[in-house]
């Protein structure tokens, strides 16, 4: 697993959300660059409801992390696209299930994504 060191400094405003204002790798071996993964079963439908959606594209996540030989916890950032502003409570919740006591850099942002049926999108970047 790559070093990290978080950056929390005590002149910016606390994270809420359970994420480093910074982190820095200090060592590392391989970086990991996942593309945008919306909520798309392996059979392409697409789940009813935000939060089933964001557990869908969360697990896969997991399963791109999964496909390098890494987890949850080699993730050093994190973007999340939303296309609902009042789904952020329910983000939140459903991404700290999924990292536990990891936390890496964040954003959220609200968009409108290429599909119309897809709730959100999720990209990230795995260190090791």
């Amino acid at each position: 697993m790559a070093h990290v060191v978080n950056h929390n400094p005590a002149t910016v405003h606390p994270p809420a959300g359970g994420y480093s204002m910074g982190l820095e790798l200090t060592q590392h071996r391989r970086l990991l660059f996942i593309s945008g993964q919306v909520p798309e079963k392996t059979d392409g439908t697409v789940p009813e409801g935000f939060e089933a959606q964001c557990e869908q594209a969360w697990r896969n996540v997991i399963a791109v992390l999964a496909a390098a030989g890494l987890g949850v916890g080699h993730l050093v950032k994190v973007t999340t696209f939303l296309t609902d502003r009042t789904q952020v409570v329910t983000n939140r919740t459903i991404r700290r299930a999924v990292l536990g006591d990891h936390q890496p850099a964040l954003t959220v942002v609200v968009v409108e994504t290429v599909d119309s049926k897809w709730l959100l999108e999720i990209e990230a970047i795995a260190a090791e």
